[in-house]
């Protein structure tokens, strides 16, 4: 049998790598100098500053809870050596070149242990499957402690299960194999790569971590993202109105109106034309209208959700009947934007107001007490800790969104960047999902803290008058819209479960349909990718188990099904119109200048 060959190793050039670390160095002090300079001016804000996410009560009160049964602990532990004991042995039979079948192994989808030698080399295979075991016992130790309220318990579940993400094998030079072989290879160039990749997202984000996820450069609103033809036909101080190009001779008489959240753009719906829901609406003949939310600024601090309300969804009805000459619309509310539409509908249905024939909600959440992993974030310390941040500026900075969001998957949107970036030394590569989930928006103080705290941690929206509008009295069950409701059975963010509440609580006709992936690739699934599938049933049971036990499966995307639905509200067809034949006038093409803003602007 031939030798094994060692890698190449390739030695630095000094020259080359002293000025590198000269620069490094000198950039590393200057970012020092600011964090201490700024940690001086901020002060100390007290235990809020110190443990503003409230972790510390949550595990005090776990280890309390945990030591009280010191006889399930031993019992733990003793199942952690058992599988140790299992895993030398698995291990000895491997290095002595006999087959055996691992003690334990990924889950589907981790991509962390992709690379081959994380299976072939006996040595990585052994971390890989010591990590393994110790992150399961560790979870499912937390996971068993009686006592905790549930708060409590999602808490410490929650960041558990991010220090174990964070303490992987493969998150580490010395433990990743793919990461050792780059590094031999190219003299440790990866590493000094790496560092400058550190030091550039902290200067990005003034001396806190802002990974960058895609090559931002690579795109350009208007230019190759954000591209279906449109102008801007409206705008106030909190959003622009776009109006879309018709590619049809005729469209449906009744216009479409999308309402996005305000906690992301609205381009998401736009990506590219390959996977554009608002290209592939209006090719079915819908003469489209999508609201862009404005980047607030501190000077829009005091506004409401009450104004998000009448500046948002009702001052778009009043001017898609300008630009159409049609009073009445079918209206999509995605997300947030779909919290704000079934508040606006019941509203409207106090004011005998009936211009909405159809809503639709894509992934939208009505009833919070099952708010998912975000309900982590939601507790009166966290709250008046945000509250404060957001007092002392106006708003909510984007970034601070835009980490919670990330932290509900981290390997995939913080520890795999970690690794390319600053170990492996390599740049991300241009996508376009990540270049919008990086395009983050900014909070009004007021409008934020009245949604958190009314919604997802007192749950007021169910009740019948639980919330009151513009003097408005807010109760889901006048609304008699019929509706239709798009969840996504993967969804981390607004759980397909909760959202199913809804259809016991609108006072309409509800057609349910539950699409295959998450959040965003569930809704953002043209027909053309022929992925994912999604689920009907022409009954909605009381709950959301009997609805998916008795459902039908289907290939491929909800679209169609969808516009066979909002088909039946169109009230025929009329010559297309295309934006400023109306009474509004064209003020500029689309996506507009609102959604080109930028966070850091």
């Amino acid at each position: 049998m031939a030798e094994q060959q060692p890698p190449d190793i390739k030695l630095p050039d000094p020259v080359e790598f002293s000025k590198s670390m000269a620069g490094i160095a000198e950039r590393s002090q200057k970012l020092v100098s600011e964090f201490l300079e700024r940690q001086q001016q901020e002060g100390n804000g007290g235990a809020s500053a110190l443990d503003p996410m409230n972790i510390g009560a949550a595990f005090m009160e776990m280890t309390s809870k945990m030591m009280a049964d010191p006889a399930k602990m031993m019992q733990a532990q003793m199942t952690l050596w058992q599988d140790y004991m299992r895993l030398w042995q698995s291990t000895a039979q491997r290095m002595m070149g006999q087959e055996a079948d691992p003690v334990a192994a990924p889950e589907r989808g981790d991509r962390r242990f992709k690379h081959s030698e994380w299976d072939e080399n006996e040595l990585f295979d052994y971390v890989k499957q010591s990590y393994l075991l110790t992150a399961r016992w560790m979870q499912s130790t937390v996971k068993d402690v009686e006592g905790l309220d549930d708060k409590t318990a999602q808490k410490v579940d929650f960041y558990t299960r991010q220090f174990v993400d964070a303490m992987a094998p493969s998150n580490f030079l010395m433990t990743n194999p793919e990461v050792l072989k780059e590094t031999l290879e190219s003299g440790g160039e990866n590493l000094v790569k790496g560092l400058e990749n550190l030091l550039d997202d902290l200067e990005r984000g003034k001396g806190r971590l802002k990974i960058k996820m895609t090559d931002t450069e690579a795109f350009e609103l208007g230019a190759n993202i954000a591209v279906t033809p449109g102008k801007v036909v409206y705008q106030n101080d909190l959003m622009q109105l776009l109006q879309y190009e018709p590619t049809t001779k005729q469209v449906n008489k009744r216009p479409l109106l999308i309402i996005p959240p305000w906690i992301n753009k609205f381009y998401i719906l736009d990506l590219r034309p390959k996977n554009s829901f608002i290209r592939w609406a209006v090719e079915q003949g819908h003469t489209v209208f999508v609201i862009s939310w404005v980047n607030p600024d501190e000077k829009l601090a005091a506004k409401t959700f009450e104004d998000y309300m009448m500046e948002g969804p009702l001052d778009a009805l009043n001017a898609i009947e300008k630009a159409t000459g049609e009073k009445d619309a079918n209206v999509i509310g995605y997300c947030l934007g779909g919290t704000l539409l079934a508040c606006t509908l019941s509203y409207m249905a106090a004011k005998k107001d009936n211009r909405v024939k159809s809503a639709t909600f894509f992934t939208t959440m009505m009833d919070f007490s099952d708010s998912g992993e975000l309900g982590v974030f939601i507790d009166e310390v966290q709250l008046a800790a945000l509250e404060e941040k957001m007092n002392q500026k106006g708003y909510l900075e984007g970034a601070e969104m835009a980490t919670t969001f990330n932290m509900l998957r981290a390997n995939d949107l913080i520890w795999s960047f970690v690794v390319n970036n600053y170990l492996m030394g390599k740049d991300p590569f241009p996508f376009d999902l990540l270049y919008w989930n990086s395009d983050s928006t900014r909070m009004p103080a007021a409008m934020h803290s009245f949604y958190l705290r009314n919604m997802y941690q007192e749950n007021r929206l169910p009740e019948p008058g639980g919330i009151r509008l513009k003097g408005v009295d807010i109760h889901l069950s006048k609304i008699k819209v019929p509706a239709s409701l798009i969840s996504t059975r993967e969804d981390h963010i607004a759980p397909w479960k909760a959202t199913y509440a809804a259809t016991q609580m609108l006072g309409g006709p509800v057609k349910f349909i539950l699409a295959g992936s998450g959040h965003i690739a569930g809704v953002v699934n043209p027909p053309e990718a022929k992925k994912y599938g999604y689920w009907t049933n022409a009954k909605n049971p009381t709950t959301p188990d009997d609805w998916i036990n008795a459902a039908s499966e289907h290939g491929g995307s909800w679209w169609p099904e969808w516009g066979k639905w909002v088909g039946g509200y169109s009230d025929g067809k009329v010559a297309a119109r295309k934006p400023g034949d109306g009474k509004l006038k064209v003020l500029e093409d689309a996506p507009g200048s609102y959604a080109k803003v930028k966070a850091q602007d």
